[in-house]
């Protein structure tokens, strides 16, 4: 029963998947019969958001599978523990540096973070990594001073905003789940346990099997945050929200949410971010840079795949009191202190 239950639930996304591709080539001509003539312009809008979401997002999911999967074959638990600070506070710290090194974004950290935690990195160490890795990484650090040229200092305010976020929210994880297994039970793919006494010579072909579970595995839940994320975009009034813009107190938070509705890639949300420049506070901003890629609609799909209900609602609540906190601190005593 559970076998078919699963088999439903991934037919269906497979075939919404190619429905939204057809409808992408052939829009004008099924907008032509005269039954569908009446589709009203919103729903063209959401298959084509929904595309370059999936567009996006795909080259750095298929990213994330690889190197998860090199993780899994190459790197062992003893090692994770020698380069690991024995301290559990000082551990965060390279933790939250590793994004500059690894160019990951929010689409690909999961299944990295879930074969870390598995391979023995302790679970607030492993958020961290999580939550900074794509705000640290040189690609997004790059697009943001592009974005905002005639404001460079953005794009350093959001390296630090978020690597200070990032570690508090780690701290309090530790305090809240230490030593609790935050990981969902779950079976390994078929293809690795099938062929993991057949293959063992072969690491290539091994690699390639754990990469191709870890991206069905997260591409269906990538699938449907995308869509989720198409329809918000499609039909949410934006003119309401850009009333409240230039409050200090409220755009903040309003663009936090816009950041979670949105679900744009980290390596692309800074010209997203730019173009409310004129609208919204810099601290709004900053909010929406920072808040973006660590939660929003898809890697929240993806984080209740792979975690404990009780973490990702607990992360949930966690993360936009922080980010939003530290974001008022700095704005407090560096943007509009001069500092």
């Amino acid at each position: 029963m559970a076998f078919l239950n699963k088999l439903l639930k991934d037919s269906f996304i497979f075939l919404l998947f190619w429905f939204f591709i057809i409808l992408f080539f052939f829009a004008e001509e099924i907008k032509n019969i005269s039954i569908f003539n009446r589709i009203p312009s919103s729903f063209i809008n959401v298959n084509t958001i929904f595309l370059s979401i999936i567009l996006e997002a795909i080259p750095f999911i298929l990213l994330g599978v690889f190197v998860s999967a090199i993780i899994q074959l190459f790197v062992s638990e003893k090692f994770i523990q020698r380069v690991l600070p024995r301290n559990v506070y000082l551990a965060v710290i390279p933790a939250a540096l590793l994004g500059i090194i690894f160019p990951i974004c929010e689409c690909a950290i999961i299944p990295v973070v879930r074969r870390l935690i598995k391979k023995g990195m302790p679970s607030h160490v492993a958020i961290v990594f999580m939550l900074s890795a794509p705000i640290l990484n040189p690609v997004v650090y790059a697009s943001t001073y592009y974005a905002f040229k005639s404001t460079p200092y953005i794009a350093n305010a959001r390296m630090f905003v978020g690597f200070i976020s990032s570690i508090i929210i780690g701290f309090i994880i530790y305090r809240r789940f230490k030593g609790e297994n935050i990981l969902k039970p779950m079976k390994e793919g078929h293809h690795s346990a099938h062929h993991h006494h057949h293959i063992r010579e072969n690491k290539l072909l091994e690699i390639l099997y754990h990469a191709s579970d870890e991206l069905f595995d997260t591409g269906k839940y990538l699938l449907i945050g995308a869509f989720l994320a198409s329809i918000f975009q499609a039909f949410f009034d934006r003119n309401t929200l850009l009333s409240i813009g230039t409050s200090t107190t409220l755009a903040p938070g309003v663009m936090m949410g816009f950041a979670y509705v949105l679900s744009v890639c980290s390596t692309a949300d800074a010209f997203v971010a730019s173009s409310f420049g004129s609208t919204f506070t810099e601290s709004s901003i900053l909010a929406f840079l920072v808040f973006g890629p660590m939660i929003d609609i898809k890697t929240t799909l993806m984080l209740f795949a792979y975690f404990k209900k009780r973490l990702v609602l607990f992360l949930l609540l966690v993360t936009p009191v922080v980010v939003y906190l530290v974001v008022y601190l700095f704005y407090l005593f560096f943007i509009q202190g001069g500092v």
